[in-house]
This record gives structure tokens, C-alpha cells and sequence, in this order.
């Protein structure tokens, strides 16, 4: 079979109204594809029907996805309005399909008459499944009622997100008397005064990007504006201006309830957990409620040390919110002798991607070739064409990694054209990574703190899925997987970088070329249980406040706060800060797919863990353990039950043990 790697996307061939014009183009192409199949004379079957429809929209979803892509990336107010009015036109178009009878028809024809195994079978069954979750045994009353629904929602998404990033946008701490930096590493006043010149100012500029907002948390001795700092960071879609987000969640919250219950579902979290390896919002409680058993102990263990520490260290008897991460660095320092800053000198952004490269080819035979005559839509992206051991190409791969301010904060992986197979074709994926580290400044190149290494290994794993993918039909290719199972290869490919046969492969001092020491390695093995129980306890704090919005009626008479504070009070250990909100600018649920999904993280852990106990006891590079993940869940997308996939790869199911062993917690 031949593989096909078509040209990667020209993004200099369209301006704002192309990307919108051909979305119209591809919406009248994909009705024209559909009336195909529901006008064909002979008699359903799988190929004609399920196989087509599958095989239907290519130019629609390349294009929305090219500018969906942007508008996470790459954005202006002129693209998040474009947006917000492309947004319920694709709504209306994907219920045009769903609620379509005579489609739905043929589609249920086959469904109860087809002979079709493996990957076929499959995908029937998950067609069949989307049509009738969404709608497509509804009432014409009640069909009419869920368009009004989704188009709204869609719209609402995107709002939610522009007035994100418009807070995140507007807010700065800027610090002319350098006195009041005390502690801050020097590599974050050089950013904090290149950020300052940028603006056309004087002193030092803080923002709430990532790589601006952690360190000096972290580091700035005076209280007060660590206070304003996170104060800011946790007021964002919450303050009285027009970005404010409260009465969006408010109505987003609404609209999908009422969508589960026009469904059938009792609340949105049954009609999200029927499709995923957790199948009911009591098992995710369960699950929520287990950890937090493990946890809960070690935790307020952890916070006690945490508020001695401060009275002994500095004085401060009232430890507060804003505290925990300058006191927390600083404890790990002592307990460890660890300092975060001076390891960054060991991890360049260049040298620790050439790591990720190093480390892929190890397992999985494959080689990233860097190409420097292809267009990119912004140039701090790279793009690499990757080949696997027979020099065959297998995937275009971008890399976005800097901050700024047409970029939404966080890190994700996205994909400008899936893999699928037709004709005999292997038509090969174009996958994206997208962080925010910091950049180089004037005496040094982008140098990574440990946990953002940790973030691009993480994504360099959705990456893989996607890059390795080779599944016949692009509905379950890749990612397309449960959402609690999607976690998986990015979280297991974590683990490389706590190992000493991999960090010594890419971990060198960037002036030097020095090896990172053995002593800083153990250090950092040492040092990764560190609050471990506190950090489990936040995660779980925010699945179970994900889980409330969506399977709690909401009280209108409540305010955003109020119930948030009401869910997530069990959770807290310090005194919650009545000026910041969490719902507000909880992008994962209100932006992203994570809604009543955010347990995910943690259920992936035990997979995760149980995984990478596997590579343990062969070897963390064994070619042998590689390509049984490659060929067990790498490669099959969502071909086959996610429990399924496991036990091929691991010869059992997983066991929540070696996850609470790496914890610490038992």
C-alpha cells in the first residue's frame, strides 16, 4: 500500500474571508456528498453508506480545522468574531446530518443488516451510536428545539474563550523599582525587562502567560505582589467588564442540560460517560472518591510541613493561597537541594526536542527532518517531516512553543489533516504541538523549567498517536479515541523524563555540553512525590467541580462563586480567595472537550503508571515493549475498545497499585 504525505496546508494562499469562503465551499460540498448517499438506488450496505459518509467533507474539515487551528494559535478580534459567526453555521450543518431521516434510515438499514467484523464494525456501531445520542430518534419538534441548543453552544464556547484571552490580554504588573523582585531569578527579570521594552516602558513586565506568571510566583519574596499576581491570574473571565464569563457559564451550564435531557440522559455527564471507558457519572465519583481517600492524608500532612515551614522561614503565620508556590519551591529546595533554576541550564528548548527526536527513533525507529522551505503561519513554527525506518514518510509535524498575544495560554495538540486509508492509500496525518515556554533572551537561549519538559513530552505523546496512526477510516484514527483513554500516550511518554538512560541523551548544559549530574537526576526522582498528595487533591478538586456543572441542577439564585466554592469546599486545605474564580477560565470544560472529562488526567495516571511498570521491568528503550504499543494502542486509534487495546498491550488490565506506589501514597 502506498503512503500518500500531501503538501503541508498553504497558509499564505488564504486571508480571513478565503478560510470562510471555502468553510461555505466545503459545507455546499459535504451536503452534496451527503444527498449521494441518501439518493443511491441500491440497497444500504456498509460501503455505500457507513464507509461514504465516513469518507465525505474532506475539504470542510480541512479548512475549519486549518482555521479553528488559527484561532487557538494565531488570533485577532477580527478572526474571534469570524468565529462566532462560523461557529453555529457548522453547528446547524453537523445537525443537519444528525437529524437527517432518510440518512439516518439507511444508516439504521445497515446497522441491523450488516455481517462486518474488526475495524468495520467498529465504526458502524459508533456511527449508529453518535446518530442516536444526538438526536437522530427524536421528535421533528424536539430536533428543532436541539439545533436551537448547539447553535447557541457553539457560539457561547467560543466567547468564553475570546473573553479569556482578552483578561489574560489586558492584565499587567509592571515593576519599576527592581528592589521589590527580590528572589526572582535573573532569567526572569531578563524576560520580565524584554517584555517591559517591548511595551515601550521602563523596569520589569509581568504577565499572566505561563512562563512569566509561575517563576515569579515561585521566587518574588515581597508577599504583596504575589498576592496581585495570583489575585489577577485567578480573576480572569471574573471581573465587572465585558469579559466577564460568569452569566456565559451560566448559560453554557443550561443549554447542555437541557440538550442531555432532550436526549434522554438525566444530566450532560450521562450522555458524555456512555461513550467512554468510565460509563456513568457514579463510577467517576467512585473514582474521585477513592483517590481523595489515598490523598486527603497526605495532603494535610503536607500543608503542615508546608505552614511550619513558613513560620520558621520567613515569619508568616497565616499561609495563604498565594503563598504555597514561593514556600513550596523553596522547602523543596532545602529538602532536596534542588534548585529549579539552576537545572534549566540543562534543558534548551532545542537540544531537549532533539531529546524527544532521540528518544521516538529509540522506540519506534523514527527520524524528524527539519524543513526550512515550507510556509508556517506565524514564524516561530517549525515544521518536520517525519520518516519511519524504511525512510517512508509518515507525518508533517509543526511546533509552536513562545507565548503571545494571538495565542490562547496552555499547551495542546491539534491536527491539520488526519490519517485514513482509501484507494489503496495511505493518506498520511499533519499533526501540531502548541505550548507556551519562555523564550531566549539576550544572554541565552529558551531554556525550559522541568515541568515544561514534562509539558512537551506530554503533548510529543498525543503527538505520536496521531504520527503513528494507521487506521483505514479518519473517524477513529489517531485521538479519536474515549477522552479518558486519550490521555494515555501522552502521560506514559512523561515518565522518559525521570530516567537516567534518557535525560543523559539530551539533558547538557547549553554553554558546557555537560551531562546533567547523576546527584541532580536522583534529585529529581527524589523530588517528583514532592506534595504529591496536595497536588492530587487540586486535580481532583477541579474533576469534581467539572462533574458538578454537569450533573448538578443549578441554582440561577446562586451565584458562579458560590456554587463553585459549595463543590470545591471539601478540597480545600487554605482559605478560598473570594476575588478569584476558577469556573470562569476553566477553558478545559468550557472551551476544550473536557466537559465531565477532567477526571480523565487522573484516570490516565493509572494507566499510565501500570504502563510504564511494563517498560520497568524490559527496559525503558526494550524495541520489543515499543512495538507492542505501537501496534496495540498507537497505531489503532479508536478501532477497538480502549480496555480492549490495554490488555493487548499489557497482557492484563490495569491495577491502580503502581500508580499509588509512584505517588508515594501507599
Amino acid at each position: 500500500m502506498k503512503s500518500i504525505l500531501s503538501a503541508p496546508f498553504a497558509f499564505s494562499a488564504y486571508q480571513l474571508e478565503d478560510y470562510l469562503t471555502e468553510i461555505e465551499s466545503g459545507i455546499t460540498r459535504s451536503k452534496e456528498e451527503i444527498k449521494v448517499i441518501k439518493n443511491n438506488p441500491e440497497v444500504p450496505t456498509f460501503e455505500n453508506t457507513i464507509a461514504a459518509l465516513d469518507q465525505s467533507g474532506q475539504h470542510l474539515a480541512q479548512f475549519s480545522s486549518a482555521f479553528f487551528n488559527l484561532n487557538s494559535a494565531n488570533t485577532s478580534e477580527k478572526w474571534q468574531e469570524a468565529a462566532q459567526q462560523i461557529a453555529p453555521k457548522l453547528s446547524n450543518f453537523s445537525n443537519d446530518i444528525i437529524l437527517d431521516q432518510e440518512l439516518f434510515q439507511r444508516i439504521q438499514a445497515v446497522y441491523h443488516s450488516a455481517d462486518v467484523k474488526g475495524e468495520a464494525q467498529m465504526l458502524l456501531e459508533k456511527t449508529f451510536k453518535k446518530f442516536t445520542n444526538n438526536g437522530a430518534l427524536l421528535k421533528s419538534e424536539q430536533k428543532e428545539e436541539l439545533r436551537k441548543v448547539d447553535e447557541k453552544l457553539s457560539m457561547l464556547s467560543v466567547k468564553f474563550g475570546s473573553n479569556v484571552l482578552a483578561d489574560s490580554n489586558a492584565y499587567e504588573l509592571h515593576v519599576q523599582d527592581e528592589s521589590k523582585l527580590k528572589g526572582l531569578p535573573k532569567s526572569a527579570k531578563d524576560a520580565a525587562r524584554l517584555a517591559a521594552e517591548q511595551r515601550q516602558k521602563n523596569g520589569h513586565v509581568f504577565t499572566l502567560d505561563y512562563p512569566s506568571y509561575l517563576p515569579f510566583m515561585r521566587y518574588c519574596k515581597d508577599r504583596s505582589l504575589r498576592k496581585e499576581l495570583f489575585i489577577a491570574f485567578g480573576q480572569k473571565g471574573f471581573q465587572k467588564n465585558e469579559f466577564n464569563n460568569e452569566k456565559t457559564v451560566k448559560e453554557i451550564v443550561a443549554l447542555r442540560s437541557q440538550r442531555a435531557k432532550i436526549l434522554g440522559f438525566d444530566t450532560y455527564a450521562d450522555f458524555i460517560l456512555d461513550e467512554r471507558m468510565a460509563k456513568t457519572p457514579k463510577m467517576v465519583f467512585d473514582f474521585i472518591e477513592e483517590l481523595y481517600k489515598k490523598a486527603l492524608p497526605a495532603a494535610q500532612k503536607e500543608l503542615k510541613e508546608l505552614k511550619e515551614f513558613a513560620a520558621t522561614k520567613e515569619g508568616i503565620k497565616d499561609l495563604q493561597k498565594w503563598d504555597v508556590a514561593y514556600f513550596s519551591e523553596h522547602l523543596k529546595a532545602e529538602k532536596f537541594d534542588i534548585d529549579r533554576e539552576k537545572l534549566r541550564v540543562y534543558f534548551s528548548l532545542d537540544r531537549v526536542l532533539d531529546g524527544v527526536f532521540d528518544i521516538c527513533n529509540r522506540l519506534f525507529q523514527l527520524e524528524f527532518r527539519p524543513l526550512s522551505k515550507v510556509e508556517v503561519y506565524h514564524p516561530e513554527v517549525r515544521i518536520f517531516e517525519v520518516l519511519d525506518d524504511k525512510k517512508q514518510p509518515l507525518a508533517y509535524l509543526y511546533t509552536d512553543f513562545h507565548p503571545r498575544a494571538s495565542k490562547r495560554n496552555g499547551a495542546w495538540m491539534t491536527s491539520y489533516q488526519s490519517q485514513f486509508i482509501a484507494e489503496a492509500q495511505n493518506h498520511r496525518p499533519h499533526v501540531s504541538i502548541v505550548c507556551n515556554f519562555s523564550k531566549a533572551t539576550e544572554t541565552q537561549p529558551a531554556l525550559l523549567q522541568f515541568e515544561e519538559v514534562l509539558t512537551l513530552f506530554h503533548e510529543f505523546g498525543h503527538a505520536l498517536h496521531g504520527i503513528l496512526a494507521n487506521t483505514k477510516y479518519s473517524s477513529l484514527s489517531g485521538t479519536s479515541v474515549s477522552w479518558d483513554f486519550v490521555e494515555l500516550p501522552s502521560q506514559l511518554f512523561e515518565n522518559w523524563c525521570y530516567q537516567e538512560e534518557a535525560l543523559n541523551l539530551f539533558a547538557k548544559h547549553y554553554d558546557t555540553n555537560k551531562v546533567i549530574p547523576i546527584e541532580d537526576i536522583v534529585k529529581l526522582k527524589q523530588a517528583a512525590n514532592f506534595q504529591e498528595g496536595m497536588a492530587t487533591l487540586r486535580q481532583l478538586s477541579f474533576a469534581s467541580l467539572d462533574m458538578a456543572w454537569h450533573t448538578t441542577c443549578f441554582d440561577s439564585e446562586k451565584s458562579i462563586k458560590e456554587f463553585e466554592a459549595e463543590k470545591m469546599q471539601s478540597f480545600e486545605l487554605l482559605e478560598a480567595c473570594n476575588q478569584t474564580c476558577m469556573s470562569t477560565a476553566f477553558s478545559h470544560i468550557f472551551q476544550g472537550g473536557y466537559a465531565a472529562g477532567y477526571y480523565s488526567y487522573k484516570w490516565a495516571e493509572v494507566l499510565d503508571a501500570d504502563a510504564f511498570e511494563y517498560f520497568q521491568e524490559k527496559g525503558i528503550f526494550d524495541s520489543k515493549i515499543a512495538s507492542k504499543l505501537k501496534d496495540s494502542i498507537l497505531s489503532k486509534g479508536g478501532t477497538e475498545d480502549p480496555m480492549k487495546l490495554y490488555t493487548a498491550f499489557r497482557g492484563r488490565k490495569p491495577k491502580v497499585e503502581a500508580l499509588l506506589k509512584r505517588a508515594g501514597l501507599v
